[in-house]
């Protein structure tokens, strides 16, 4: 019988105990919540005869009523029992610990990794600390190359194997991460290699000594370069707004051929031109371009078989034009004011 049940939990109501806020919620759901014990009562009081409803009814919400009064004094007693300290937790801290935020670049980055993953690429690392090999040589750099001079890249050092000279350096580019995958993975290869890169630079307002960039690479057989202005404009349109135009200008790298760099249209005055975009009503953000042939040999793919694009860009050139920090430094100065002010984009 129903009014049996009632009347059981009715003294098992007046008898509950509970010594912290957790056994006290604990209690609040096995009886107060949707799936709850006075929930299913209700659910069984449907099939009560018409002449029983009233009384069976008036018995459900006198339960209801004891069970949150008992609740409401047990959280009481919890709560006058800790402000007198007769439970004080020794390990905890002595005054409130503040939630904290993502770094505008980690808010940045995720953002671009999330966009290219629902596009099917896959997420790739490597070291940053690298060999020669995987920076220059595989990715066609020419043995006389100015990248590969002192001035332009941190060389950590020199070791012999044989009668080869290996050398040491901290990565300049993602791109190692390309060769690196490349080496041990036939085609079709879709990935994108998220990282932080060095280069021996002055460290200015605009410019910094180590730095963030995110480089894709999709390699099939019969991939163009239709395929990549494509992807890199949906790509725009999903980080920028889905107003955003984009433009392809030629150019040169050593690993893609044919080679670009992409602008975007000026999100801040659509195009018309401002001071932000030096009155062209263009910013660019990346560079691009089919993977050269010799790439591909190098790493161990027929590039008669198979052809693909790359790209790659700088989180601190986005993150610029997404939030406008006028000083790249401040990205790494570890300010607080300045870290505050991304709590609402996290």
């Amino acid at each position: 019988m129903i009014l049996d049940r009632i009347e059981e939990l009715l003294k098992e109501v007046s008898e509950l105990s509970a010594s912290n806020a957790e056994e006290i919620e604990a209690l609040r759901l096995k009886y107060l919540s949707r799936k709850g014990i006075i929930n299913d009562l209700m659910a069984d009081f449907r099939n009560v005869a018409a002449d029983e409803k009233k009384t069976i009814g008036m018995k459900i919400n006198e339960l209801k009523q004891k069970t949150t009064e008992r609740i409401n004094e047990l959280r009481e007693q919890a709560e006058t029992a800790e402000a007198t300290g007769d439970d004080i937790d020794l390990t905890r801290s002595a005054y409130p610990v503040e939630l904290g935020t993502r770094h505008p670049l980690t808010i940045v980055k995720n953002e671009i990794i999330d966009i290219f993953t629902r596009m099917g690429f896959v997420l790739a690392d490597g070291p940053e600390v690298e060999d020669d090999l995987h920076v220059f040589t595989k990715m066609n750099f020419a043995a006389d190359h100015p990248a590969r001079d002192m001035q332009d890249t941190f060389f950590v050092e020199q070791s012999a194997l044989g009668d080869v000279t290996k050398n040491i350096l901290l990565r300049s580019h993602t791109s190692s991460v390309q060769a690196r995958v490349m080496e041990r993975q036939q085609p079709p290869i879709r990935i994108i290699c998220p990282g932080r890169v060095y280069r021996n630079e002055a460290i200015t307002a605009r410019a910094h000594c180590f730095f963030h960039q995110i480089e894709g690479l999709y390699i099939d057989k019969n991939v163009s370069f239709t395929d990549l202005k494509q992807v890199l404009l949906s790509f725009a349109r999903e980080l920028f707004g889905a107003d955003t135009k984009i433009r392809l200008r030629p150019s040169y790298f050593p690993f893609t051929e044919p080679s670009a760099e992409m602008d975007i249209s000026c999100h801040i005055c659509g195009g018309k031109g401002c001071g932000f975009c030096k009155h062209t009503g263009w910013v660019e953000i990346l560079g691009c371009g089919m993977v050269d042939p010799n790439v591909l040999e190098l790493c161990g793919i027929d590039s008669k078989v198979y052809s693909g694009y790359a790209f790659g860009l700088g989180v601190e050139r986005i993150t610029n034009l997404k939030y406008q920090v006028s000083d790249l430094r401040m990205f790494s100065e570890n300010d607080v004011r300045f870290l505050r002010e991304f709590e609402a984009a996290r």
